[in-house]
């Protein structure tokens, strides 16, 4: 009996990953639901990468056991693809600098 115990590690109610899975049947349907209503430009964008985000987070929280570990792993998972993001930005401000900048000095010529 005392084996069984030791090989078994932390267990989660069954309720936790039901509710998840409910709310990210929720998240999918009001993502689904921008597009049926037909929500254009920004907004629709901007509602879509919030359901993602949302939806990813849940899974890697609850599903991935993320939630329950330790605080260093989880800046290791975590910190880089948000530095990325970050990188991406940055790189993304810095292009559209050069072509204003290019646009200015060279006109709208091409080469």
């Amino acid at each position: 009996m005392a084996q069984a115990h030791a090989h078994s590690g932390q267990q989660h109610p069954i309720r936790l990953y039901l509710v998840v899975w409910g709310l990210l049947f929720v998240l999918s349907t009001f993502s689904y639901l921008v597009d049926y209503l037909g929500i254009q430009g920004y907004p629709r964008w901007t509602l879509i990468i919030v359901f993602m985000m949302l939806k990813a987070g849940l899974i890697v929280a609850i599903f991935m056991h993320m939630a329950w570990e330790r605080l260093a792993l989880v800046y290791a998972i975590l910190l880089p693809p948000l530095l990325v993001l970050v990188f991406v930005a940055m790189m993304a401000s810095e292009s559209h600098y050069t072509i204003f900048t290019r646009l200015a000095f060279l006109g709208g010529a091409g080469p």
